[in-house]
C-alpha cells in the first residue's frame, strides 16, 4: 500500500543540475531519448514526486529506475520534480 507523498518545495535550478544523470533516457529537456522512457517535460509536479517516490520504495517497478531511484533523497526528488514540471511544452494538434 502506498502512502500519500508530502512534497517538499523543490529548487528548479538544483533539479536541472541533478537532471544530468537522467538525460541519457529522459533528455535534459525532459523529452525522452529512448522509446521505453516517458517524457518528463511539463508533467505535473506532484505526479513526478509520487512516481519517483514509488520507484525509490519499490512500489513501482522499472529495470532502470529500480537502480537509480533508491539513491534519491526527498530533496533530490523534489528538485527534479520542480525542474521537469517547470519546462513548458507546446501541444500541437494533428492536422485533420
Amino acid at each position: 500500500m502506498t502512502h500519500p507523498v508530502q512534497a517538499e518545495t523543490g529548487d528548479r535550478a538544483a533539479g536541472r543540475r541533478k537532471a544530468t544523470s537522467c538525460q541519457g533516457c529522459h533528455g535534459l529537456d525532459g523529452k525522452s531519448q529512448v522509446p521505453e522512457a516517458p517524457n518528463l517535460a511539463g508533467q505535473v509536479e506532484n505526479y513526478l514526486v509520487k512516481a519517483l517516490s514509488e520507484f525509490r520504495d519499490g512500489t513501482r517497478k522499472n529495470d532502470a529506475m529500480s537502480i537509480v531511484a533508491p539513491s534519491l533523497s526527498d530533496k533530490d526528488i523534489a528538485d527534479l520534480a520542480a525542474y521537469y514540471s517547470s519546462i513548458e511544452i507546446d501541444i500541437i494538434p494533428a492536422e485533420q
